[in-house]
């Protein structure tokens, strides 16, 4: 029997509510579709996602680029036709409390970063559901690996790799980007904290959750798991593109400080008036967009 079939049937036999030792949070489907739904009734100027695929791209879906235990780990790679040329990549990590949300909902940033001559991945991982901290972050960089390995089919530049995160999703991306090792180039943090133990950071059932326990007794896990903690003279450039949810920007000052003391650029954005999760919707998606391929433009490619 897979790892994937054990794990549905523990939690038919215990209910859903306590799985590895910590009580699991009242997640919600976390799609482009359903948070629109949410804002627009706060927000009624808003529209949805809609954005045609470009005709200069062509999109591979669902490659296995692991198997762990028999589950199955999938991505999406969208990339330019033109093969006269080498592009770099962007590795796009979705958000949703590291509990919920797919590759699905990177769909229209990965299409028009492909459009703009990107190889754009967008990978599903390991939720806390599944397994806990450090899983998400180890299929990342495995799917990264994955598309290096294969870089002739998308005609990819493997020296030039940039990571993207929303929410959740920046928090591992800025993680896997800030370690020396991973060889990330640019990274784009989309309203994600960058510490779980700043002053600035809340402490949060999720993040419980998926760091398998409280800050208190589990202090090392959640320090370990703080991009900030590995900030310095070898970081990339990074972009921060923030709401005007100050709880989300946790230990982004901290950071950029640091970078700027080593001459290295970073630039931050806030969407005013905008509440998380503002890139699912229109017109907030489209000023993300503008604001990444102008970043990566100058600092990627």
């Amino acid at each position: 029997m897979s790892f994937q079939k054990l794990y549905f049937l523990f939690v038919f036999f215990v209910g859903g509510t306590i799985a590895f030792g910590q009580t699991k949070p009242n997640a919600t489907p976390y799609t482009n579709e359903a948070t629109y739904e949410k804002l627009k009734k706060k927000h009624p100027f808003i529209t949805p996602l809609n954005r045609h695929t470009p005709p200069n791209i062509r999109i591979d879906k669902d490659v296995e680029y692991a198997n762990i235990n028999g589950l199955s780990l999938k991505a999406d790679i969208y990339y330019p036709l033109d093969k006269t040329k080498k592009h770099p990549g962007v590795a796009l990590i979705h958000g949703g409390g590291w509990i919920s949300g797919s590759k699905e909902n990177e769909k229209y940033m990965a299409q028009e970063l492909a459009s703009k001559g990107y190889v754009a991945i967008a990978i599903d991982y390991r939720l806390s559901e599944v397994a806990k901290y450090p899983a998400a972050i180890d299929d990342v960089k495995n799917a990264i690996k994955f598309l290096k390995k294969n870089r002739k089919k998308y005609s990819l530049d493997q020296k030039k790799i940039g990571i993207l995160g929303e929410s959740a999703g920046a928090q591992i991306a800025t993680l896997v980007g800030v370690q020396p090792k991973n060889k990330i180039k640019v990274i784009v943090n989309i309203d994600g904290i960058v510490s779980f133990i700043h002053p600035e950071a809340e402490e949060s059932t999720y993040a419980a959750f998926w760091l398998a326990g409280d800050r208190k007794d589990n202090l090392k896990i959640w320090t370990e798991a703080s991009p900030l903690e590995y900030v310095g003279k070898k970081t990339p450039p990074t972009l921060f593109i923030n709401s005007s949810q100050p709880r989300f920007h946790a230990g982004r000052d901290d950071m950029m400080k640091i970078l700027k003391s080593h001459n290295i650029f970073t630039e931050y954005y806030e969407i005013k008036d905008s509440p998380h999760s503002f890139w699912s919707a229109e017109p907030w998606f489209t000023e993300t967009f503008n604001l990444t391929v102008e970043f990566l433009d100058k600092n990627l490619k």
